[in-house]
């Protein structure tokens, strides 16, 4: 599988961590990515995908890509033999300048590019992209785009620098501080955070504790759970074994073998990191 990532350009590398062009055969039908702070933006390019936004709910199908806030659980993502798309990994507030309406109104709703950008606009790009001679000419047409769409949005600077004090401290953060060193209400904050990224601080925390914790894990070798628990600032291990039952839907063991299984069928593979497999 051919994977190629770069930065954007200024004024994007505030709101992108990278584009990226993804072209060839997933190492499972079905991967699971647990929650993290960050959304994401695809343009397919081959045959539809599929995406389960939570256990409970049919999975839907993406023809010509789609849009996810920052979302609060796992995801499921049903991959055809041969996959082709541009995308962009997008910081967790990085989604708002591109929407045409609140973050809070996608969280953990997926949806196409066409219900955000429109038909006519995402097909002509779409065209743009399968034209272009190679992954480094289709991520120029994306970032292009993107800084074409880009707008002024009221509010991010108050939620970007709260949302970059959180990440700091890897989620564990009082929540009251937060707002009284912005110099606004808790309320006017919450408001901000959930209009431009589609959560609240205190969720974005969570999200960032679970993940700081999880990129912590080496899979390879011996774990103890109690003193990990412990440094990333959870009660106790039950209460980190209830977070990642939460965000993942797996045990803290089971989630180590899962991963192990990645790293033996597949070493070194440009997905292996985030996702799981789900069959």
């Amino acid at each position: 599988m051919e994977y190629v990532s770069r930065v954007p350009r200024p004024p994007l590398d505030g709101l992108i961590d990278d584009l990226y062009y993804l072209d060839g055969s997933p190492p499972y039908a079905r991967l699971m990515l647990p929650p993290s702070p960050s959304a994401l933006l695809i343009v397919n390019l081959g045959a539809p995908f599929r995406i389960r936004a939570g256990a409970e709910v049919e999975m839907a199908e993406y023809a010509d890509g789609c849009v996810i806030t920052m979302p609060t659980r796992a995801f499921e993502f049903g991959y055809p033999l041969r996959t082709r798309s541009v995308g962009v990994h997008v910081k967790p507030w990085g989604l708002a300048p591109f929407l045409r309406m609140p973050a809070a109104e996608l969280c953990d709703r997926p949806v196409t590019i066409e219900q955000v950008w429109g038909r006519a606009a995402v097909a002509e790009l779409r065209d743009r992209l399968a034209s272009a001679d190679g992954p480094h000419e289709m991520m120029t047409l994306l970032e292009d785009e993107l800084m074409r769409r880009l707008t002024e949005t009221a509010g991010l600077g108050l939620v970007r620098h709260t949302s970059n004090v959180i990440a700091a401290a890897s989620g564990v953060v009082a929540i009251g501080d937060l707002s009284v060193a912005a110099g606004v209400s808790s309320t006017h904050l919450a408001q901000r955070f959930k209009e431009l990224i589609g959560v609240t601080p205190k969720r974005l925390a969570r999200t960032q504790r679970f993940t700081a914790t999880v990129f912590s894990i080496n899979p390879d070798g011996p774990i103890d759970w109690s003193d990990l628990a412990a440094r990333a600032g959870y009660f106790d291990q039950a209460h980190f074994g209830h977070e990642f039952q939460a965000f993942t839907g797996l045990t803290p063991t089971r989630y180590v073998e899962v991963r192990r299984r990645f790293l033996r069928e597949h070493p070194g593979h440009v997905l292996d990191g985030w996702s799981l497999p789900a069959d």
